[in-house]
């Protein structure tokens, strides 16, 4: 398949009395007509590398192509090819939709018409509505239709769902998938992981600067070595030790173990066959089960396995 990005040996260093590197010498290939996820918590240099893939930051070091064009010899052609959805995007509250996206409209050589944009996004009835005025949701599409407004080949999304309830996220997601369906192709940042498994072809995971992992959300979820979790505490032992990760790793179908903040979960490939040998070694070590559920794995587990935090962890500035 063509290449819509490509990122090669890429480095963002910020000067200073101690210098950051944000990006690592990161390596990254999208194809074209795929939906992307770049998935990293706070900190990561997710928000750096798509900024710098945009157009919105210069690299220190490295090569970047966009829709095989390189920024500072074809940038008026790569902006006319792409839309981009901010993670927050403030329009002018007093321009009605209708006059924002003629607006938008405006800054293209050709594209949709803003009644098609409003129509794709389901925001017909709001065209002569304030952006003030519009819900959370309502404003979160209109920024998407804002972006598709110059009929893309290549669209970036920032946190598209960040804050909206979950039918405005599903809504969101039919427009994302209708936008593939016609060959075009995503890159999408998000927090949430159901949003990249039901979205995603492949997602990269980012963490200091470097792609960690990456493959299909399958592919991914596979290398845990087992696609069911056992999730369970302990009620309080008074006198006993924690328990430990190797109490319990040669518990038959067991592939990893992970305890954290008095929670332990293990992966395992058959919950039936693990589930009856943890009751009796819990028994063995005169533990009490607090809680106990099953589940499938998902790239949260794949996310906290290779990184020991979760997804939201860090504070509150991405870098």
């Amino acid at each position: 398949m063509p290449v819509a990005i490509k990122c090669e040996n890429l480095v963002k260093r910020y000067e200073g009395k101690t210098p950051v590197d944000a990006v690592r010498r990161l390596d990254l290939a999208v194809e074209t007509g795929e939906c992307f996820g770049l998935l990293g918590p706070n900190g990561a240099g997710k928000t750096t590398t798509i900024e710098i893939i945009e157009g919105l930051l210069e690299p220190t070091s490295g090569e970047v192509e966009v829709l095989a064009m390189k920024w500072g010899r074809r940038d008026d052609e790569i902006r006319q090819r792409i839309g981009i959805s901010l993670q927050e995007t403030k329009l002018s509250e007093k321009l009605s939709v209708l006059e924002t996206l003629t607006l938008f409209r405006s800054f293209y050589s050709r594209g949709l018409e803003p009644d098609e944009a409003m129509r794709r996004v389901s925001l017909e009835e709001k065209a002569a509505a304030w952006v003030g005025k519009l819900s959370g949701g309502q404003k979160q599409r209109l920024a998407v239709a804002c972006a598709l407004v110059g009929d893309p080949d290549l669209l970036f999304l920032d946190e598209p769902t960040t804050g909206l309830d979950p039918q405005a996220r599903r809504q969101l997601w039919d427009i994302i998938r209708e936008f593939g369906r016609q060959g075009r192709t995503v890159l999408l940042t998000t927090h949430y992981m159901d949003e990249a498994e039901r979205l995603c072809d492949r997602v990269a995971i980012v963490d200091q600067g470097k792609v960690i992992a990456l493959g299909s959300p399958r592919e991914l979820i596979a290398s845990l070595g087992g696609e069911h979790i056992i999730d369970f505490s302990i009620a309080n032992a008074a006198g006993l030790r924690e328990l430990q990760a190797s109490d319990l790793s040669d518990l038959p179908g067991t592939q990893s173990v992970r305890c954290e903040d008095g929670q332990i979960s293990l992966a395992v490939a058959e919950p039936h066959v693990t589930l009856p040998a943890l009751l009796v070694r819990l028994k063995d070590l005169r533990r009490e089960l607090a809680s106990l559920t099953t589940r499938h794995a998902s790239l949260e587990d794949v996310f906290v396995t290779l990184t020991g935090r979760h997804l939201r962890d860090g504070g509150s500035h991405e870098s």
